[in-house]
């Protein structure tokens, strides 16, 4: 899931500035205060990590669909289908990451009373990095787990029709003294942002990203841009991105694969959906002993011998937790690309952007 601002030239931004910055961007273009503080923090956690595809640079994309009536600046979020530990969220057309908030708060309260709950939030639109809302649940001392739907990228296993989607989804169990788990992926085996840069740049790609259209392995980046993403663990990854992909549009009503459109056309606004689920923990164990054994999960996988040539296995989210460290402590790295696009927006809603040259 890491992005690829790497690969461009790009500078350091203070994360307090930018995170004011993009606060202000939303709040012009009709966002509600706490809602355009709430992308702020949602887009500068995702940058913070590392994953630059779903957090800055994809502020300008957000902006523009709000002003063209593509996302309902005003939405307000609600439950319209209520079970148990069942909840349908309708996101009244608006951001995908304030009704996958308001769909996992939902999903935390009600799991105190049931144990387990989840949210099917439809009526939605893209919500980014699937990393941030577990942490929510995290929070609370529960575990959390998020799942999107997403526009198709891949085939079935030796097939060739894009009609896969890679649909990713996070995972977060909270330790006591260790750091947590918190898993965030998709089942391709590069993020297609990466393939369209190395497209832009002329670049070829590494072995094992892509298909061409006939399902053929290729390094071409101008043949995988027409093409497909190989899917992570082959079949594996296409049997995961088909089923998180149907849990997040069936459950919710939204729209699944194709249906939700095309790489080349973009999706149909208002037609993602996502799934949403909080476990508490003290409804199964105590609490303090899961969390220990945690920890020493956590222990274990960190003191577990390193292949020749490797210093160090990591967790899943280690790394990212250690980018978000540095980067918050030395600036967060935005491309020159995404520079000119918070430019133009700034420029659509008279914001200043001076700081950022």
């Amino acid at each position: 899931m890491h992005g690829y601002a790497g690969m461009e030239s790009e500078r350091r931004v203070d994360p307090s500035a930018l995170h004011r910055f993009v606060e202000e961007l939303f709040s012009k273009a009709g966002v509600s205060a706490d809602d355009a503080t709430l992308m702020a923090d949602i887009v500068l956690h995702t940058d913070a990590r590392g994953v630059y595809s779903h957090g800055t640079a994809a502020v300008a994309g957000y902006i523009d669909k709000l002003l063209d009536g593509q996302i309902n600046p005003s939405a307000k979020p609600r439950v319209v289908g209520d079970r148990g530990g069942s909840l349908v969220v309708d996101g009244d057309g608006g951001l995908g990451h304030i009704a996958c908030v308001y769909g996992m708060r939902q999903a935390i309260l009600r799991a105190r009373q049931t144990g387990v709950a989840l949210a099917a939030v439809g009526h939605s639109n893209h919500c980014g990095a699937m990393s941030y809302y577990p942490t929510l649940a995290m929070a609370e001392g529960m575990i959390g787990i998020a799942g999107t739907n997403a526009l198709p990228c891949m085939a079935p296993w030796h097939g060739r029709d894009r009609i896969v989607p890679i649909s990713p989804i996070g995972i977060g169990i909270p330790s006591r003294a260790e750091i947590p788990i918190l898993l965030d992926i998709s089942f391709g085996e590069v993020a297609r942002g990466k393939i369209v840069v190395h497209y832009q740049k002329g670049l070829p790609l590494p072995e094992g990203w892509a298909f061409d259209s006939e399902g053929r392995p290729t390094t071409d980046a101008a043949a995988a841009v027409k093409g497909l993403n190989q899917p992570a663990g082959g079949p594996k990854g296409v049997g995961l991105g088909l089923v998180v992909g149907m849990l997040s549009a069936l459950l919710s009503g939204a729209d699944y694969a194709g249906e939700l459109g095309s790489l080349d056309t973009g999706p149909n606004p208002g037609r993602d959906g996502q799934i949403m689920m909080a476990i508490d923990i003290s409804a199964y164990q105590e609490p303090t002993t899961v969390t220990g054994r945690v920890d020493k999960i956590v222990r274990e996988f960190r003191n577990s011998r390193p292949i020749e040539g490797v210093d160090r296995v990591y967790l899943p989210g280690e790394l990212e937790i250690e980018t978000e460290q540095r980067f918050r402590r030395e600036g967060i790295p935005v491309s020159d690309v995404t520079i000119s696009a918070l430019n133009r927006v700034a420029r659509r809603l008279n914001v200043d952007a001076e700081w950022l040259h």
